[in-house]
């Protein structure tokens, strides 16, 4: 069976990734930042590792979000070892396969709309489930973003990432 392959871009195409294979997990979020950030009641979001993410074009950051300088288009955030995608950023709706199976900051969730029926429901972020023992794993410290506001010329393929810039913070990789 062939790998699924994704594209995705922003709305005006400077920016442009793609993602191989099935993602670790999908999920919802109703947090502040994420509706502020979405403009919208919640986030929906697909995390991949970063060995199966590709991107180019240029991106800024703001806190932990990353977005195209442009158009202003949210676009994939990247970690250390994995990469956000918004599920709206890519290219084809809708996305087969993308169902989340949790939901995040569920106090902040609109009395219109229902939890989904199979996906773990978390009253803040995500905590980690050792899928053997069943046992929570703290997932451990969260990082702080690269500086806000920065902004980088970005081709990365896999673990590659660079930033055309020398001079710029982000050449050394966003954290996650």
């Amino acid at each position: 069976m062939p790998e699924i392959a994704r594209t995705g871009s922003c709305l005006c195409g400077g920016v442009q990734f793609s993602v191989a294979g099935e993602p670790r997990r999908v999920g919802l979020c109703h947090c502040k930042d994420c509706r502020k950030t979405s403009g919208s009641a919640f986030h929906a979001f697909a995390v991949w590792p970063l060995q199966a993410f590709e991107i180019s074009g240029i991106t800024s950051t703001y806190g932990a979000r990353s977005f195209c300088p442009t158009c202003g288009s949210r676009v994939p955030f990247v970690g250390e070892e994995e990469v956000e995608v918004p599920i709206g950023s890519l290219d084809v709706a809708p996305t087969e396969g993308l169902v989340p199976d949790y939901e995040l900051w569920i106090g902040r969730r609109e009395s219109w709309l229902q939890p989904l029926p199979a996906a773990h429901q978390f009253d803040h972020d995500r905590v980690a489930v050792d899928s053997v023992a069943g046992d929570e794993i703290d997932p451990g410290p969260q990082q702080e973003s690269a500086e806000v506001g920065s902004t980088a010329d970005l081709s990365l393929n896999g673990n590659d990432l660079q930033s055309k810039d020398p001079a710029d913070p982000a050449s050394k990789g966003p954290a996650a």
